[in-house]
């Protein structure tokens, strides 16, 4: 009954092998290897372009990377309200972009609305240097309360920030998860709808450390090899990053593992609308279930040896609770199995 997070799980079988069959031998360093450079062109055959292609080990380097690159002196890069950017990375993007701002956006669902967009910028346009400037427009696909962007709505925030000359990065620590939910292909989730940037995340889907920053935008490139270095993100023997990558993308290993974790989300979603003690805040779009619980049940479920976290109320989603309730989340990954489901529900309805 271990629902805290993805991170808590470990590796598959294929990956772990992957990374015990490139541990020996000779290969040359800082992402030069013949390996690391069979995990770019995997890429470039994935996202059907050529693109920039980056190894780090943690999603915090990643997306602090990629909003460091859009920086500029007085910038200021637009999110949610609930970024993971803006709520969980400890200050990391501003650090690493020498003190650009995140301006928090709302918008329901976990998304920006694109049409509060438009009067941010003129709020800015407005106000001149003493507001600082946009630099870029971020969003979390999955998104922080584990709902999804359609491929309009990307397409409809990447073309109003183009049309000021502003570069879209995307947070996609659950990348899979969501790419599963749309049935569309790693292009049409990005580049074709005109994401400039991506935090590409193995980590949260099965990958001991790998993640990755990719850039649609050959201006930027070399920033990023200089900045990655400066930051002290540069592995030297980056290619357990890419045998890692190599098991990954091997006979779609990471779409397998990400259709399960959903589809096991999806089995305690149908657990908690089900029961007379709980009901979800709003619905299920990929691996994370948010549900709505007497804080005093939640509390001996967690007493009784489950786990998840209970979770603030998003801006736009004061009134999902009532009195004596919370709010918690519930996250399922590639390992979680249906006893677990059943043993929860077991609990739940006790």
């Amino acid at each position: 009954m271990k629902f805290a997070s993805d991170n808590w799980a470990g590796v598959p079988p294929r990956i772990a092998e992957a990374l015990m069959a490139h541990s020996g031998g000779q290969a040359s360093a800082y992402g030069t290897s013949d390996l690391d450079r069979k995990i770019e062109a995997t890429f470039n055959e994935i996202f059907e372009c050529e693109v920039g292609v980056f190894f780090v080990g943690t999603g915090t380097a990643a997306n602090s990377l990629a909003l460091a690159a859009c920086g500029k002196a007085g910038g200021v890069a637009l999110c949610h309200d609930e970024a993971h950017v803006a709520e969980d990375e400890g200050g990391a993007p501003e650090f690493l972009s020498s003190g650009n701002r995140l301006r928090r956006m709302p918008g329901k669902l976990g998304k920006i609305d694109p049409e509060g967009l438009e009067p941010a910028f003129e709020k800015f346009r407005l106000r001149g240097v003493h507001h600082g400037r946009p630099v870029a427009v971020t969003i979390s696909q999955a998104t922080e309360i584990g709902t999804v962007y359609s491929v309009e709505e990307i397409a409809a925030i990447a073309e109003i920030s183009h049309g000021e000359g502003l570069p879209v990065h995307m947070d996609g620590a659950r990348f899979a998860n969501a790419l599963v939910t749309l049935g569309v292909t790693p292009a049409e989730m990005t580049w074709k709808a005109g994401v400039d940037i991506v935090s590409f995340g193995g980590t949260k889907n099965g990958c001991w450390c790998a993640e990755a920053l990719l850039c649609f935008k050959p201006e930027l490139v070399e920033d990023f090899a200089y900045l990655r270095k400066r930051t002290g993100h540069l592995f030297s023997k980056s290619r357990f990053i890419a045998a890692q990558f190599d098991a990954y993308f091997r006979d779609g290993l990471w779409l397998e593992l990400a259709r399960h974790a959903n589809a096991m989300a999806q089995e305690l979603a149908g657990v908690v609308e089900n029961s007379a003690n709980s009901r979800l805040a709003w619905p299920v779009q990929a691996n994370q279930v948010y549900a709505v619980m007497n804080r005093d049940r939640a509390a001996a479920m967690l007493e009784a040896g489950a786990a998840f976290h209970e979770w603030p109320r998003p801006a736009a989603h004061r009134d999902v609770t009532g009195k004596g309730e919370g709010l918690y989340r519930l996250v399922t990954n590639f390992s979680t199995e249906s006893a677990e489901i059943e043993a929860f529900a077991a609990l739940l309805n006790r």
